[in-house]
């Protein structure tokens, strides 16, 4: 499916902060939840009373009648619980609309505790967030100090100081945004407060931006949003490009790809001075936890009793449910997309032990992604990977020897450009 672009109640050139949508998720949240109870209220009962109650010789026609009583009674209370619940929760919607039309429009962004609890949501519903319009889901875009960056001529110029004609697009994974490329600068580098992309618009001169995204909606959407979204910042860039780089953090590597492998089947001029894609601790394969859930959500189906529980389980997004498999099936296509781009691919994958190769890693990895999953699919072009020890999931996005071997890679591509 394809989902309509998310949109917000305030200036898109502004912080990005909806005034409405938070009654109306609360509302559907409160009525599936309240059916699922009542699932399993009427399971329970099926099983515990009603089913004993018809083993009883001569008793079958009596449970039979008691079961359809107790069912319409839990059905007219059930639902004047949803309809009274929904409907306070309704017009606290129609409030937060009002509010939204009335008040003036922030000129501050909003904390990073607020940003953060909305990526959150949509890692968990946002395909639900954007096919409802709902103003909570978040819109893709670059973003700055909290702005997102408007696209013209003028955005750029606002947001953007001494854009360079090498850009570096850092694209986040499940859940998070563009601040949690800064997660444990103060702790991982010294001096601290250091992360990738200062350091490498000091030290090779790339100008960094940051992607936000809706990682609720299925990997290969975002991807082509991402390829629409590059198409249009080069477009509007003050000079020619010489040569973009994409570095993805999990999710973001499988976005990454996608859009790669979207402008090369359109033939989109952009990927011509995309010179490198890096992926940092990316499930090209699937991540346990997903596979996990799906099990487990399979198996809660196979009960009358937790059937209601599995639906709840199966409610998680469409971008959660692409994890399970990552973009195995898309390979060819990645494939094809670096043999007609020239596009290099680099994998950086992490093991929780001091040992890079010690055998748990290729069962832990870095506690989420496995080191299979995380190390190249079967691509026959420019491709490098390494592992490192001693690292765990998130602490890939701040780490001194994962950005050694990211200034390493770029440094080699641009020396052979220059031959």
């Amino acid at each position: 499916m394809s989902h309509p672009p998310a949109s917000d109640l305030t200036d898109p050139a502004g912080p990005g902060i909806p005034l409405g949508g938070y009654s109306i998720a609360l509302k559907t949240g409160f009525q599936e939840t309240t059916r699922r109870v009542q699932e399993i209220h009427c399971a329970i009962a099926d099983l515990s009373i009603f089913q004993v109650l018809r083993w009883i010789p001569g008793m079958a026609g009596p449970a039979r009648l008691a079961q359809d009583v107790h069912d319409a009674m839990v059905s007219g209370i059930y639902a004047a619980v949803r309809h009274s619940g929904g409907g306070l929760l309704a017009a606290a919607a129609l409030l937060e609309q009002q509010v939204a039309t009335t008040t003036p429009v922030a000129t501050t962004p909003p904390s990073r505790l607020v940003t953060g609890l909305r990526s959150a949501l949509n890692a968990a519903v946002g395909d639900y967030l954007a096919d409802s319009a709902n103003p909570l889901a978040i819109p893709m875009g670059f973003y700055a100090a909290g702005h997102r960056i408007p696209l013209t001529n003028e955005g750029l110029r606002a947001h953007v100081s001494d854009p360079s004609d090498r850009l570096c697009v850092f694209i986040h994974g499940l859940g998070c945004d563009e601040h949690g490329w800064q997660w444990y600068a103060d702790t991982a580098w010294d001096p601290p407060g250091q992360h990738y992309g200062a350091r490498l618009q000091t030290d090779l001169g790339y100008t960094p931006l940051y992607l936000r995204y809706n990682t609720g909606l299925p990997i290969i959407d975002n991807g082509r949003q991402l390829m629409r979204q590059l198409s249009a910042l080069l477009a509007v860039w003050p000079q020619p490009v010489r040569e973009l780089v994409l570095i993805g953090h999990s999710m973001g590597g499988l976005v990454a790809r996608s859009a790669c492998d979207e402008a090369a089947a359109e033939g989109l001029s952009w990927l011509e001075p995309t010179h490198m894609v890096i992926c940092l601790g990316s499930p090209h394969r699937g991540a346990p936890l997903e596979q996990l859930g799906h099990l487990t959500t399979t198996a809660l189906h196979l009960s009358k009793l937790t059937a209601p529980l599995g639906k709840i389980a199966a409610a998680r997004s469409a971008g959660v449910k692409d994890l399970r498999h990552g973009l195995w099936a898309h390979e060819e296509r990645t494939q094809a997309a670096a043999v007609a781009s020239s596009v290099a691919y680099r994998f950086i994958s992490a093991n929780l032990s001091g040992d890079p190769d010690h055998p748990l890693g290729h069962i832990l990895g870095d506690g989420l992604v496995t080191l299979g999953s995380a190390t190249p699919p079967a691509l026959a072009d420019d491709v490098d990977s390494v592992r490192l020890g001693g690292l765990s999931h998130m602490a890939l996005l701040n780490e001194p020897r994962v950005y050694a071997w990211i200034k390493q890679w770029l440094e080699a591509s641009e020396a052979r450009n220059r031959v």
